[in-house]
This record gives structure tokens, C-alpha cells and sequence, in this order.
């Protein structure tokens, strides 16, 4: 594998992780965000990767999987949205799970930015050995 094979490489692992990163923060973003009981709750956003096509090609967003448009039901007879029995809809989604995939998320994005760092190092350490 080239440098700049390993720039390319690291480049998708960067663009997966940051739609992972987009994903966990709209979740995060709407954890609280409360509906009727008659609409559909928040759904979730969790992000599909795959391998690319090829051989040493990295890694693609497959797709988006939405979580449940159910989500949970709560008394909350004050409130405005509230049904005639007093409950609400949330998203149903786990506050430390998107936690724990925000803190996964971030480490890959830290870590393929280093790769990228460390090719540019390298290859930028080549063109002075051939200047010499």
C-alpha cells in the first residue's frame, strides 16, 4: 500500500465516523423531544457501515436505519401535547448508549485523522530525503 493509499483509506474511515458522529448528536439533540400520542415519536438515526468495493478501498456508509417511530409513552398530564389520559410520546432512546457510541465515534474519527497526519509526515519526510 502506497501513502497515499493509506490517506485514502483513512479519508473514508474520517467521513464514516463523522456521519456516526452526525447521527449520535441529532440523537442526543432530541432525546427529550416530546410528541402526541397521535404522531409518530423521534426516531433514532443509527449509521450502517460497509466494507468498499475492491480491495483496499475502506469502509462506506451503507445506509441509515431509523429506530422506532413507538417510542414510549409518559404521564404527563400538563402537558399541552398530552391526550385525553394525560400521556405524551418520546423518542425511545437510551441516553448512555448514544454516550457510549459518541465517546466510539469520536476515538475512530481521532484516530484515522492520526493516520492521515502520519502519511502526510511521512510522505512530506520522503520528498526532503529526495531533496538531499
Amino acid at each position: 500500500m502506497t501513502i497515499f493509499g493509506a490517506i485514502g483509506i483513512a479519508s473514508t474511515g474520517l467521513t464514516v465516523h463523522r456521519k456516526w458522529l452526525d447521527a449520535v448528536s441529532d440523537n442526543l439533540a432530541n432525546v427529550s423531544t416530546v410528541r402526541a400520542t397521535s404522531e409518530e415519536a423521534f426516531r433514532a438515526k443509527y449509521v450502517v457501515a460497509a466494507e468498499s468495493a475492491g480491495e483496499n478501498q475502506g469502509v462506506q456508509v451503507a445506509g441509515i436505519v431509523e429506530g422506532s417511530a413507538e417510542g414510549r409513552l409518559v404521564y404527563e398530564p400538563e402537558n399541552p401535547l398530552a391526550d385525553d389520559e394525560g400521556y405524551v410520546r418520546y423518542p425511545d432512546i437510551d441516553m448512555s448508549s448514544q454516550m457510549t457510541q459518541l465517546i466510539m465515534a469520536q476515538r475512530g474519527y481521532q484516530a484515522n485523522a492520526a493516520v492521515v497526519d502520519r502519511a502526510r509526515e511521512t510522505y512530506q519526510a520522503a520528498l526532503q530525503i529526495g531533496r538531499s
